[in-house]
C-alpha cells in the first residue's frame, strides 16, 4: 500500500470516527438534556406540591389582651401566624403592640414573639410565648416628663378554651418586673383567634 493510500485510508477512518462521534455524542448530549429537563419539571412539581403542603398548614389570626386594675390598663394587640404541624402541636411567629396607663406612667411597646401552641384534648390548649419588646415610657411629673426606652423579655405560659377557630384564656409572664413591665399583673386574660 503506498503512503498516498494510507494517508487516504486514515482520512476516511478519522472522518467516519468524525461523524459517528460526532452522531453519538449528540444523541447521549440529546438524551441527558432530556432527562435533566424531565428531572427539573418533576422536581419542582414536587417541590410546588411541599410548598403547597407547607402553606395549607399556615394560620393566620392571633390574640388580644386587656388588663385592668387600680388607677391602670393596659391593651395588647398581637397579630400572628402558626404553622400547624399535627393535631397537636402549632408554632408560630407574631408581631406585637402593647399601650398602657398606670397612674402618671404611660407604655407604648412594641415587638416580636415566637409561639408555641399544644392541644392536649380538643378544647384544652396549652401555651408559650417568648416576647421581646421595646418599651417606650413616659411618666407625667410636676416639673415635666421623664422618658425612658428600654428592652424587656415576656416569658408566657396560658391554658385556654379552645371552640374551633377561638380560644379563651389566661397567661401568667414568669419574667414579671412590676416597675418595667406592661402589665399591671402578671395574669393577662386573652382571646386568640386562628383561621
Amino acid at each position: 500500500m503506498t503512503k498516498l493510500a494510507q494517508k487516504y485510508d486514515k482520512q476516511i477512518i478519522y472522518l467516519y470516527f468524525r461523524t459517528n462521534c460526532k452522531q453519538f455524542i449528540q444523541e447521549k448530549m440529546t438524551r441527558i438534556i432530556l432527562s435533566l429537563f424531565l428531572l427539573v419539571i418533576t422536581s419542582s412539581q414536587a417541590q410546588q406540591s411541599q410548598t403547597d403542603a407547607f402553606w395549607s398548614k399556615v394560620r393566620y389570626g392571633g390574640s388580644f389582651g386587656l388588663s385592668f386594675g387600680n388607677n391602670g390598663s393596659s391593651l395588647q394587640l398581637a397579630p400572628s401566624a402558626i404553622y400547624q404541624a399535627n393535631p397537636y402541636f402549632a408554632t408560630g411567629l407574631g408581631l406585637q403592640l402593647n399601650y398602657a396607663q398606670f397612674g402618671d406612667l404611660q407604655f407604648i411597646g412594641y415587638g416580636g414573639s415566637i409561639l408555641g401552641l399544644f392541644n392536649p384534648t380538643q378544647n384544652i390548649q396549652l401555651s408559650t410565648e417568648l416576647e421581646q419588646w421595646r418599651i417606650n415610657r413616659e411618666e407625667s411629673l410636676d416639673g415635666g416628663n421623664r422618658e425612658e426606652n428600654y428592652w424587656l423579655t415576656s416569658l408566657f405560659f396560658g391554658i385556654g378554651y379552645r371552640t374551633n377557630t377561638v380560644t379563651f384564656g389566661i397567661r401568667y409572664d414568669v419574667l414579671f418586673d412590676e416597675n418595667r413591665s406592661l402589665t399591671i399583673d402578671p395574669w393577662v386574660p386573652f382571646v386568640r383567634v386562628y383561621f
